[in-house]
C-alpha cells in the first residue's frame, strides 16, 4: 500500500528518561500506575532527575515534527533518546512499527547507519578531512562501493550547493558551509528519518535564514521524515508541519503551528507565541470570504500559501484572490476577509483591533 502523509514513521510512547535513577528504585513499578505528573514530582523529590516524562508523539511520512521548549525543557534528551545516543529509562520508540529499546547493540548501529541521519548544533566535521571525504565517511563505515560513494557524495553535495568546494578542509569554510557539508553527510545514507537538533542556532542571523531555505528546499525534494529542535518560535514557524512544545520534560501541546497559536493550551504556551504576526500563523483556507464566489481571470494561489504573502496580491487585485486545493477551487480570499479573520484573532488573543490599513502593511 502506497504511504501518504497521516502514514506514521515514527513514535514515541510513554518514554521517560530518570538520571540518577538509584534513588528511585520504585520507579519502574509505579510508572506504570499511569500518574505521570505525582511520579514525576516525587522523582524530583527523592534526587533523581526526571528529564523526560512520559512523552508521546507520532512523526507522519514526509512531516517536520518540531519539538521545542525552554533550555532544560526536555527537548534534546528526548531527540537523543529517539536515537539511543542517550538510553530511555523507560517506554517504547516505534520505527516503522519496530521498537527501537528491544534492539541490540550491533541491531541499533546497523539501524543508525542506514536508517536515521543526524545533525547537531556542534557541526561536528572531521578536520583533517575534506569535503568530500567528511559527507562520505559514513558511507565508508556501511562498506558502500567507492563508485557508489561517489554517486552519492556527488548528489548530496549539488543538493545542499557545495560544488567546487569538495577539496575544502572545514577551517576552510564559512559556517553556512561547514553546516551544509553536516546535512549532505547525514542526507548521504539515505536516511528514513532525519533528526536535526537546533542545527542553525550556532549562525548569524542571515546565514540562518538561508539555511532554512535551504533545508526547505531540500524537504520539498526529499520529503522525509523529520523530528527538529529548535529553541525559536518563529524558526518553529516557518518549517514546521505541526510542532510539540516541552516544559519540565513533559509535553504541554502538540499541533498545528497556527493551533498552538490560536488555541494555546496554557500561559506557558502563549509566552511562545505573543509576538507572532497572525499574518504568518493565517493560511489562504482560513481567511476566506464566504460572500465572495471564484471567477475565471483571478490570479490563483495554494490554499497553503500564508496571508503575509497574500497581501501584495490583494493589493493589485480588489475583487480577491481564487484559492485552490490541487485542481479544486475552495473560495476567494479578499482584502476584507483578511481583516476581519486578523481583527478576529486579535481579539481572542486580548489585543486591540488593528486598523485596516495597518494590518494590510
Amino acid at each position: 500500500m502506497a504511504m501518504n502523509h497521516k502514514d506514521v514513521k515514527l513514535s514515541c510512547r510513554h518514554l521517560w528518561k530518570v538520571y540518577a535513577e538509584d534513588r528511585a528504585p520504585y520507579f519502574k513499578d509505579e510508572v506504570r500506575t499511569g500518574d505521570a505528573p505525582t511520579l514525576a514530582a516525587r522523582l524530583s523529590e527523592d534526587g533523581a532527575i526526571p528529564a523526560a516524562v512520559d512523552v508521546g508523539f507520532d512523526v507522519h511520512v514526509g512531516e517536520i515534527f518540531v519539538i521545542m521548549g525552554l533550555s532544560g525543557s526536555g527537548k534534546s534528551t528526548v531527540v537523543r533518546c529517539l536515537s539511543r545516543l542517550v538510553e530511555p529509562t523507560y517506554g517504547e520508540v516505534l520505527l516503522d512499527g519496530e521498537d527501537l529499546l528491544k534492539k541490540n547493540k550491533k541491531e541499533l548501529i546497523d539501524i543508525r547507519r542506514h536508517k536515521m541521519g543526524m545533525v547537531f548544533q556542534s557541526f561536528g566535521l572531521m578536520p583533517h578531512l575534506n569535503v568530500y571525504d567528511n559527507i562520505a565517511f559514513p558511507l565508508s563505515l556501511q562498506g558502500v562501493s567507492r563508485a557508489k560513494r561517489e554517486e552519492r557524495v556527488g548528489h548530496v553535495i549539488s543538493l545542499v550547493g557545495l560544488e567546487g568546494r569538495e577539496s575544502a578542509f572545514p577551517n576552510e569554510l564559512s559556517g553556512g558551509q561547514q553546516q551544509r557539508v553536516g546535512i549532505a553527510r547525514s542526507l548521504a545514507i539515505e536516511p528514513d528519518v532525519w533528526f536535526l537538533d537546533e542545527p542553525f542556532s550556532a549562525l548569524d542571523p542571515l546565514i540562518r535564514r538561508q539555511m532554512q531555505d535551504e533545508f526547505l528546499r531540500i524537504q520539498l525534494m526529499l520529503k522525509k521524515s523529520i523530528v527538529f529542535i529548535t529553541h525559536d518560535f518563529l524558526e518553529a514557524l516557518r518549517i514546521a508541519d505541526r510542532m510539540m512544545i516541552m516544559r519540565d520534560g513533559r509535553v504541554v501541546q502538540v499541533g498545528t503551528p497556527a493551533e498552538l497559536i490560536i488555541n494555546p493550551a496554557d500561559d506557558y504556551v502563549s509566552d511562545f507565541t505573543d509576538e507572532v504576526p497572525m499574518v504568518r500563523v493565517l493560511k489562504a483556507e482560513d481567511v476566506l470570504d464566504p460572500d465572495a464566489t471564484p471567477t475565471n481571470g483571478m490570479p490563483e494561489q495554494d490554499c497553503k500559501t500564508d496571508v503575509e504573502a497574500l497581501l501584495p496580491l490583494l493589493a493589485s487585485n480588489k475583487d480577491g484572490i481564487k484559492i485552490m486545493r490541487g485542481d479544486t477551487p475552495l473560495g476567494v480570499v479578499t482584502a476584507n476577509s483578511v481583516i476581519r479573520a486578523l481583527a478576529h484573532q486579535d481579539k481572542r488573543r486580548g489585543a486591540e483591533t488593528p486598523h485596516p490599513e495597518a494590518a494590510a502593511q
